[in-house]
């Protein structure tokens, strides 16, 4: 029950609107309770007195507690219901802004389609449970207690017929919620299946359609709803017995009061008033011991998925800043590594005692074959990872002293696959800097080659790009991309190939801006272009994880080592002579 206490947490600053509504919920609830009272009355004034004046009397006051209880109970409704919607909707902003704190190793780890669907089919699962729970245990409590004790004060042989029920629904809802809660977690599980099949998908249509894999992309859809069927089809089998058996319990109790009731009456016992008024609290009491049983089932369902829920709640971000971490302050752009160790598993070192320092406004090229370590380095570099062993030095200073978003404002990042929003262009640009003026974002276009193909849309800045820039070319995309860089000003830059898979026109724009973005800037650059290795400061050439060759292009070349092997392939590939280096 650990985390329905959690749940029930927030609820805490809302109490002042959830103690009016209880108060309602009591009123309403008490005089439901009385209403058979005067039904009783009513019923021996009609069959026994035969007044009409009484008669009339009874019925207004029946009809006022009617009135008195559709009043207060529309109150409770609005109160608890409103505040069952607010604590939701602080749930999962709460929700999303924990992620927000995760590091990259989670989202590495999960699906997409399983984080959404733990943040939409599960919060919704327990969405019932955070106040209609509590205020249903409130209501028909004060139902069943004060139920008991009114009908033991009329006839207490009659109160153990009812209360035989008890026990007999005690042990249904123990039994058939157990079950409940197993295949609740199940059937979110499965959902969470076919949520991350669909969003995956969706982001790759164009990948499903160029290897015509729709007909198998439908029957990994449809293997997944059907799993998910198939264990809600075991909850609905269950469901199904559940409500009907409690049912038959309760007819059969009402049943054997009427029979025991109506002899009490043949004989003179009691009144018909007080059999019908006995009967109706039967009614009440019994509706509570099958709504306890109910509930319970939908607290286990709930529970199942607020375990998943608290699972993410729970993790905790590997990458987060010390209690004594500092600022960073003005960045001059010194990186110095020392002995950097790295693996994502214990078995797979993949970055192997690197060390190196790039001076400020240094551009450093990071090359080698495919799985080599660079990708990695340049995650260790923006701190999206720590190292296992080994420290980074940002300006003489350990990065890990360094409080992480005040690093990450002096970083600059242009991936080679450029990630945009699917709002504007000038939404994607100034995301780098949302108080930015339009002359800001007008001129880190300009820098980055981009404003002349802006200003050609039809909407210019004001252009929706499409889901992830589709509306645009890469080469369009880069650009965009590169503005936004150049807008956040950033004292250390990483461009992780981003002039790869570009046609000729589009590299030279892009290479232009590049230019300028780097200038004056601490710059590290995994790149296959030919050009950005030649003129850049400093080469690390890497492999398996190691740093095996470092210098200049002209340094490099010279040893003949992987280097130049490297760079004579990618200019045969280009189909052009290396400068410097015989082919024969």
């Amino acid at each position: 029950m650990k985390n329905f206490w959690r749940l029930m947490a927030l609820l805490k600053p809302y109490r002042t609107a959830l103690y009016v509504g209880s108060l309602c919920l009591v009123v309403a609830s008490a005089t439901n309770l009385a209403v058979p009272l005067y039904i009783k009355k009513l019923v021996d004034v009609v069959m026994v007195d035969k007044n009409l004046g009484a008669l009339n009397s009874i019925a207004l006051t029946i009809a006022l507690l009617f009135l008195i209880q559709m009043a207060f109970s529309t109150v409770h409704n609005y109160l608890f219901d409103v505040t069952e919607k607010r604590v939701i909707a602080d749930f999962r902003k709460n929700l999303f802004n924990h992620i927000q704190t995760l590091s990259m190793s989670f989202f590495t780890k999960r699906r997409t389609g399983e984080i959404v669907s733990r943040m939409t089919n599960d919060v919704t699962t327990i969405e019932g449970v955070v106040t209609d729970l509590p205020a249903t245990v409130l209501q028909q409590s004060i139902r069943l207690i004060g139920g008991i004790v009114i009908v033991v004060y009329m006839n207490w042989k009659l109160t153990f017929l009812i209360l035989v029920l008890a026990p007999v629904l005690v042990a249904f809802a123990r039994y058939f919620g157990r079950k409940l809660k197993r295949l609740s977690t199940e059937i979110q599980d499965k959902l969470a299946a076919s949520t991350t099949v669909l969003e995956e998908n969706l982001s790759c249509i164009q990948v499903v359609k160029t290897f015509v894999q729709e007909g198998y992309e439908k029957g990994r859809f449809e293997r997944a709803i059907e799993d998910s069927f198939e264990s809600a089809k075991k909850r609905v089998k269950i469901s199904a017995f559940f409500g009907p058996s409690i049912g038959f319990i309760s007819f059969s109790t009402g049943l054997a009061l009427l029979w025991y009731g109506g002899r009490e009456v043949i004989v003179g016992a009691i009144s018909p008033g007080e059999l019908i008024a006995f009967i109706l609290y039967a009614t009440i009491i019994a509706g509570p011991m099958g709504s306890f049983a109910r509930m319970y089932a939908r607290l286990q369902e709930g529970l199942g998925a607020s375990a998943r829920i608290y699972e993410i709640l729970d993790s905790h971000p590997e990458v987060s800043d010390r209690p004594d971490a500092r600022p960073a302050g003005k960045l001059r752009g010194r990186v110095e590594t020392r002995d950097l160790h790295f693996h994502y598993r214990e078995d797979q070192e993949v970055i192997k005692g690197i060390s190196f320092i790039a001076e400020p406004g240094e551009t450093v090229a990071l090359v080698g074959s495919s799985g080599g370590g660079k990708t990695t380095l340049a995650h260790l570099l923006h701190r999206f990872y720590d190292p296992t062993s080994g420290e980074i030095f940002i300006d003489d200073q350990p990065l890990h002293e360094l409080q992480l978003k005040s690093y990450w404002k002096h970083i600059g990042l242009v991936p080679q696959e450029t990630v945009l929003f699917g709002g504007t262009i000038k939404e994607n640009i100034r995301y780098a800097k949302i108080d930015a003026s339009q002359e800001e974002i007008e001129n880190a276009a300009l820098a980055a080659n981009a404003h002349g193909f802006i200003m050609e849309c039809p909407e210019g800045y004001q252009t929706v790009v499409g889901e992830k820039g589709v509306r645009l070319s890469a080469g369009q995309r880069q650009r965009i991309a590169i503005a936004r860089a150049i807008l956040k000003d950033p004292q250390i830059l990483i461009l992780d190939e981003a002039t790869s898979a570009l046609d000729n026109e589009s590299e030279q724009l892009i290479q232009e801006a590049l230019e300028r973005l780097m200038k004056g800037r601490t710059s590290f650059v995994i790149a296959h272009r030919l050009s950005t290795i030649h003129n850049a400061d400093k080469i690390l050439v890497l492999d398996r994880g190691n740093i095996v060759e470092s210098g200049n292009h002209d340094q490099l070349i010279r040893k003949k080592g992987l280097y130049h092997y490297l760079y004579t392939l990618k200019s045969l590939e280009m189909g052009r002579e290396p400068e410097g280096v015989s082919l024969d």
